[in-house]
């Protein structure tokens, strides 16, 4: 793609200084004679010497803490992936810095039918992988570690809050591929928005350019996921996954399912075609699956490392949702009567593919025909 030679200009171009330059081009691996890499981002294993952060200024937000709160965000997306298609989660040299280093529960290998979705998954992993190395040599000494990350039980309680499943049962998004793709749709979803609200907070040109990079990456992500659900008819549970999303992010109906009015809606755009943002804070309402301002819970049960680490506090449960803590979400009395929809059922549950279970309604998405709907042994309908 592009040799060294251009890989140096463009740095030389949007560094915002000399030192900025060196720090960014040793992440990449260009500082030695012997240049190997031919693109930026190409390895999750290339030489890197370690790269300064931008030191924490009177209480303001850093480039340095955005990048290590996008940190946070890869290290979920990794294990996830990771998880599901090979059964293992990173490897340990990938996982420690500052804060606290915590485990991952949850987690295993998807039985995947489907050749293509399975490619897809090992694709991803394999980017989400090069994604968190590349930020952890960007930011050197200063990167965080892997926080404590919950795959296992996070969502169950907002499943039956929202009555996707009954009480007792759990869900369980590495069981099959459908669920699996329920479960990435959280993921990727978020992590576009979360890379275009942050990218007006980000001053250094070099890292601006990183960043934009990697959304671009997440963006094709979202994509290929948005598409594979369209193509296997699970159109309803993902549009309740967008609908939990906006809830708990505040306010504003801005995140959009898979289909609107019908037709397909593959990629979410406003009416310019321009993509949205989330806030740090946002995103956080929906990682900790919390709508009001906290530091920790659903997936990250400790909460992240950093100092971007407290969500906004504007959204409100989906309706039928139960209040969420510090340790994840509680059911709500009289959930389990709720209509279950687009969902498996399957063993032990893990907490990516629950926020599928979070929302109980839609704003304006509508139900495509013939839709898979989940009976009460849990089992996929016209899948």
């Amino acid at each position: 793609m592009f040799d060294s030679t251009f890989i140096r200009s463009a740095i030389n171009r949007s560094a915002a200084n000399p030192l900025d330059r060196r720090r960014f081009m040793r992440a990449a691996g260009l500082t030695s004679a012997g240049v190997g890499a031919a693109t930026l981002l190409s390895a999750p294993g290339a030489s890197a010497a370690p790269a300064a952060a931008v030191a924490a200024d009177s209480g303001a937000v850093t480039d340095g803490a955005i990048l290590n709160f996008a940190l946070n965000l890869e290290y979920l997306e990794a294990e996830f992936y990771y998880r599901a298609t090979t059964g293992n989660g990173l490897p340990d040299n990938l996982t420690t810095g500052t804060g606290s280093r915590g485990s991952v529960s949850g987690g295993k290998k998807v039985p995947f039918k489907t050749k293509a979705i399975r490619q897809y998954a090992e694709e991803i992993a394999k980017d989400e992988g090069q994604h968190v190395a590349f930020l952890r040599a960007a930011l050197g000494k200063s990167a965080v570690a892997r926080p404590t990350i919950d795959l296992n039980t996070s969502f169950t309680g907002a499943a039956v809050a929202a009555g996707l499943i009954k009480q007792g049962e759990t869900f369980d998004p590495y069981a099959n591929e459908q669920n699996f793709l329920l479960a990435a749709f959280i993921f990727e979803d978020v992590g576009v928005t979360a890379y275009k609200g942050a990218a007006p907070l980000v001053t250094n040109k070099t890292y601006l350019g990183a960043a934009a990079g990697i959304l671009a990456a997440e963006a094709y992500h979202a994509g290929l996921i948005r598409t594979s659900l369209y193509n296997m008819g699970l159109q309803v549970p993902a549009g309740k996954i967008s609908d939990a999303r906006d809830s708990l992010d505040g306010s504003s109906d801005l995140d959009q399912g898979i289909t609107v009015d019908g037709g397909s809606n593959i990629v979410p755009l406003d009416e310019n075609g321009i993509a949205f943002g989330r806030t740090p804070g946002q995103v956080l309402n929906i990682v900790y699956l919390n709508p009001k301002s906290v530091t920790e819970g659903g997936f990250f049960p400790d909460g992240v490392n950093g100092t971007l680490n407290t969500s906004e506090g504007a959204g409100s449960m989906p309706s039928g949702g139960a209040a969420t803590g510090g340790g994840g979400t509680a059911p709500t009395a009289g959930a389990s009567e709720r209509t279950d929809t687009g969902l498996l059922v399957g063993g032990a549950a893990a907490a990516v593919g629950a926020v599928a279970a979070a929302g109980a309604y839609q704003r304006h998405r509508t139900q495509a025909a013939g839709d898979p709907a989940v009976g009460s042994s849990g089992g996929v309908a016209g899948v």
